[in-house]
């Protein structure tokens, strides 16, 4: 997939938190092969993050051009508190609370209304619709497997967070982890959506297949059976 969003695709958008979210989700794209569907889209404004993107919510539901919408959020430190929010807007938009879940689907929640007036909807919550967390947990599933650095990383994260060291709060610990690990890579400090792109983070990962069929059925788009 392409990194510049066409006109064309508007009818159907993925909205994110911010351009971290875009590029891993991109390269994810490019990866599984996805076809040129839909385009991936940041919050209006210079403010990136959940607020931005629950408060752009309601025009986009409103945008008469836009047929599908996915919304992808960071469950941060309460998993049911961010599901709920976004249920409240969809609830609000006038979609049927009955038909809106009370948790968010293990595989990602997609809805098609029956009123024609209200627009397809998805809506994936990171890591993996199950646990607190963010972006940077979803990506460290991406990691290999049997790789040797990770050990170390978590070691000197928790080393440093023993003794007091650290500046960043419990809920970045992921963010720290992933990319000390970039870190030490053969091209260090690479962008977690250039290292999928290099396969230095394995799209072969179970949760990134999970969320690759969520992508293709909210847009209804097909997966090649041979990706290389």
């Amino acid at each position: 997939m392409v990194n510049q969003p066409k006109k064309s695709t508007t009818s159907q958008q993925l909205l994110v938190e911010g351009k971290n979210d875009r590029h891993v989700i991109w390269a994810l794209c490019e990866q599984y092969q996805l076809p040129e569907t839909f385009t991936v889209e940041v919050p209006p404004g210079k403010t990136e993050g959940v607020e931005s993107l629950l408060a752009a919510l309601p025009a986009l539901l409103d945008e008469r051009k836009l047929k599908t919408l996915g919304i992808v959020v960071d469950a941060d430190q309460d998993l049911a508190a961010r599901w709920q929010s976004i249920r409240d807007r969809l609830i609000t938009s006038g979609y049927p609370k009955a038909d809106i879940p009370d948790s968010p689907r293990v595989e990602g929640w997609v809805y098609q209304p029956e009123d024609i007036y209200l627009k397809r909807v998805g809506v994936w919550v990171m890591p993996n619709n199950q646990l607190p967390g963010m972006l940077e947990d979803f990506v460290g599933l991406l990691m290999p497997e049997d790789d040797n650095l990770r050990p170390k990383a978590e070691d000197i994260l928790r080393e440093i967070e023993r003794e007091g060291l650290n500046r960043y709060g419990e809920i970045h610990h992921a963010k720290a982890l992933i990319h000390t690990w970039l870190a030490w890579q053969e091209t260090p400090g690479m962008p977690m959506g250039q290292a999928i792109t290099a396969r230095v983070l394995r799209r072969e990962s179970a949760i990134a297949q999970v969320f690759a069929d969520w992508l293709q059925q909210l847009f209804e788009v097909e997966i090649p059976d041979s990706q290389g």
